[in-house]
């Protein structure tokens, strides 16, 4: 992606740290974050509009260009979000600067499509997405907001592994392909089959009723040798 399609965000170093200024940084709108990897080795502690960065990140792009009270753009990716247990906020970012002809490894999401196209589904299988985030090798500007697995075609007690995965254009699968599972359907566990118990018990009853017309039998023949 040229720098010119790539998303920017304006952001101001912060001198202060610690939670309770997290904190206070949070009730004005702003979310507090550090970079890593500048020129000189250090992380710069900075903070940034909530809805800015939020902007920012859904445009989808691996890539950011990030402005550090005002200076030159730097192309840094996302290393770690904190995110709020409960509500959807962003409550503190990680970047990391990279530079954009050097491969670097990161992780990217896996999503399924056709899952209601696959026959397994169809005839009741239960779909269970095992491998949710991928390990990859790849120049910034080649990592993909998420890598596709199409489950459409899978049977009941099928296995999708991630040698069947079409690896994105210049991007390098690290994980296992033949050990990875990314998704499977498998047969319901059955529920206790009542037509057998219901027979059962019949049955019981029914040797039951023989039973007690049996002993009335002999009670009979008993009554009769008696008189």
């Amino acid at each position: 992606m040229a720098a010119s399609q790539r998303p920017s965000l304006a952001v101001e170093e912060r001198a202060e740290r610690g939670s309770r200024a997290a904190r206070r940084l949070r009730r004005a709108g702003l979310v507090p974050g550090i970079l890593y990897g500048g020129g000189d080795g250090e992380a710069i502690s900075f903070q940034v509009g909530s809805r800015a960065l939020r902007q920012a990140l859904q445009e989808g792009s691996a890539v950011l260009d990030v402005e550090i009270d005002g200076q030159k753009s730097r192309p840094v990716i996302v290393k770690d979000q904190q995110l709020h247990p409960v509500r959807p906020e962003l409550l503190h970012i990680d970047l990391l600067q990279v530079r954009l002809d050097e491969k670097i490894q990161s992780t990217v999401a896996v999503e399924l499509e056709g899952a209601d196209d696959a026959p397994g589904v169809k005839e009741g299988g239960v779909l269970e997405h095992v491998t949710r985030e991928l390990n990859i090798e790849a120049l910034p500007t080649d990592i993909p907001e998420r890598i596709v697995a199409d489950v459409s075609g899978m049977e009941v007690a099928a296995t999708m592994h991630l040698s069947e995965l079409t690896s994105p254009q210049g991007v390098e699968l690290l994980d296992d392909l033949e050990e990875t599972i990314i998704a499977t359907i498998t047969v319901p566990s059955e529920v206790a089959e009542e037509p057998e118990v219901e027979e059962e018990t019949e049955l019981v009853g029914d040797e039951a009723e023989a039973a007690e017309a049996g002993a009335e039998g002999d009670e009979g023949q008993a009554g009769g040798e008696d008189s």
